[in-house]
């Protein structure tokens, strides 16, 4: 856990009144500092080549290079970077098209200060924060077969230990909880992890459950 460190937080935005209003929702959170703010994309790739963040809160609509495009460089070059998605759209096509490339957690610019507060904590710990506007547009995704079908086209089976762990992720338990029930370090759980979602070719936990209800593995 990583409560007590320092979270380096960057914040995107064509927006200065918006990036104005989650500088005042975070003031007081002492253990979030924010080190830089870009207003574009270009802006933001620039300042994350001078000074890392451990957190990027983003949102999509930018000038120049669009949240998108910028996601998928990030995931290219910057793979520890959890990034958040801050946006107006709530589009389901959009959140998943997010999660499949990577983002980390997606919020609307209508969350309230605790829940962002929260999934920056969770993000920073457990990799992932999921609320219900993603676990609905995920599941509604699995059945739009068609589509899910050319990103994951290839079953591949899971042992024992590989299909309690899948279990017990599909369930939102943490890594320290998972460790605990299946008696592995959280280290061991975390390489097990990885492994599962090499095996079937998805880059977030999001993906690796969703192949594994697409393919029938989850109740």
């Amino acid at each position: 856990m990583v409560d007590e460190k320092v979270i380096r937080l960057a914040l995107a935005d064509d927006h200065k009144i918006f990036r104005d209003g989650i500088r005042m929702a975070l003031k007081g959170r002492d253990i979030i500092k924010i080190i830089w703010e870009a207003d574009d994309g270009k802006d933001m790739m620039h300042k994350l080549r001078i000074k890392t963040p451990d957190i990027l809160l983003m949102d999509i609509s930018m000038p120049h290079i669009d949240g998108i495009n910028a996601l998928a460089n990030i995931r290219k070059e910057y793979d520890d970077i959890k990034v958040i998605i801050l946006t107006m759209y709530d589009d389901r096509e959009v959140i998943t098209k997010m999660m499949e490339l990577g983002a980390n957690a997606f919020l609307t610019k209508t969350t309230d200060a605790d829940e962002i507060y929260k999934a920056i904590v969770t993000c920073m710990n457990e990799d992932f924060y999921f609320n219900d506007l993603v676990n609905t547009a995920v599941l509604l995704k699995l059945q739009q077969k068609r589509t899910v079908r050319k990103f994951y086209p290839q079953a591949i089976k899971f042992n024992e230990k590989e299909m309690k762990i899948l279990k017990l992720i599909s369930e939102d338990k943490t890594t320290e909880e998972i460790s605990e029930d299946v008696f592995l370090s959280p280290r061991t759980v975390e390489t097990i992890r990885q492994n599962m979602k090499t095996k079937v070719g998805a880059k977030t936990i999001a993906g690796l459950v969703m192949y594994a209800m697409r393919n029938k593995m989850l109740e």
